[in-house]
C-alpha cells in the first residue's frame, strides 16, 4: 500500500468517527443526558462543532427543510465513504 494513499485512508476514517461523535455528542445534548455548562463537556463540543460544521454546512444549504430532522451528517458519512472506495480504487 502506498503511503499516500494510507495517510489519506486514515484522515477520512478518522473524520468519519469525527462526525460521528458529533453526531452522538448532539443527541446527548439534546436529550439533556450531558450538560454543556461543564468546561470539559463544552470544549469537546467546540471542538467538534468546529471541525465538522465547515463540511456540513454546505450539505445543509442544499438539502430541504425537513423540520427537526437533520440528515446532513449522514450525507457526509456517506461522501467520505464514497471517496475513500474511490482511493482505493485508484490506488488498486
Amino acid at each position: 500500500m502506498n503511503p499516500f494513499h494510507w495517510l489519506i485512508d486514515t484522515i477520512l476514517d478518522l473524520y468519519m468517527w469525527v462526525v460521528i461523535a458529533s453526531v452522538i455528542l448532539s443527541w446527548l445534548v439534546a436529550f439533556n443526558v450531558i450538560n454543556t455548562r461543564n468546561p470539559f463537556v463544552h470544549q469537546i463540543g467546540d471542538f467538534l462543532y468546529r471541525a465538522t460544521e465547515p463540511a456540513l454546512r454546505p450539505i445543509r444549504n442544499v438539502l430541504p427543510n425537513l423540520g427537526g430532522i437533520d440528515l446532513s451528517p449522514l450525507i457526509l458519512i456517506l461522501l467520505l465513504v464514497f471517496v475513500r472506495r474511490l482511493l482505493w480504487q485508484m490506488f488498486a
